[in-house]
């Protein structure tokens, strides 16, 4: 099999399960629109596919942390997987955002991005130490609790665990990006 084959492709639509069916109904109807990225080797499991993507609505769409920060934290998880579909999705909405460009080239390019406004300083080392250490410093842990409260800390752990979770899958699956895009992430 080859590197680079989709090892999960869409599903023929005559042949899904009526609860695959129903899952993405479900996600055609929401605010993605369809079944696309992460959520096609996800509808092979509909059971896990219906509430993960309900989860990522909240987190995506009504989280504690404004877009500019989310797109930040799914931009940091993408990169740190090497997720190509994700950062594909994300990066022009990070951009439509308020995130800087230059932020973004930083991560694309596995560097620390310079000149970061407070907020984004916070979330970078928060999410940087939880992925490297499992675990944060007291210290940075209290600047979190100071930039987005209790409930902003607890959907940024939820942004990071979620989107882990999207790029393990698109990994496994090899999820292909669009016909023609060059990968957006150097290895």
């Amino acid at each position: 099999m080859s590197a680079n084959r989709d090892r999960m492709p869409p599903l023929p639509p005559d042949s899904l399960t009526a609860a695959q069916r129903a899952a993405a109904d479900e996600l055609s109807r929401g605010p993605r629109g369809g079944v696309f990225g992460p959520f096609v080797p996800l509808l092979r499991s509909p059971d896990l596919l219906t509430p993960l993507q309900k989860t990522g609505e909240y987190l995506r769409y009504k989280s504690a942390l404004e877009p500019r920060l989310s797109e930040f934290a799914i931009l940091i998880v993408a990169r740190r997987w090497r997720q190509q579909v994700e950062w594909q999705i994300h990066a022009p909405i990070a951009r439509k955002s308020g995130l800087p460009q230059p932020h973004i080239d930083a991560l694309a390019e596995n560097r620390r991005p310079e000149g970061m406004q407070a907020d984004e300083t916070t979330l970078y080392d928060f999410l940087t130490e939880l992925q490297q250490h499992h675990s944060v410093s007291d210290v940075t842990y209290a600047r979190a609790i100071e930039h987005f409260g209790e409930r902003g800390v607890v959907d940024l752990c939820g942004l990071c665990g979620y989107y882990t979770t999207l790029a393990m899958v698109m990994n496994a699956a090899r999820t292909a990006l669009p016909d023609g895009a060059a990968p957006p992430l150097a290895p």
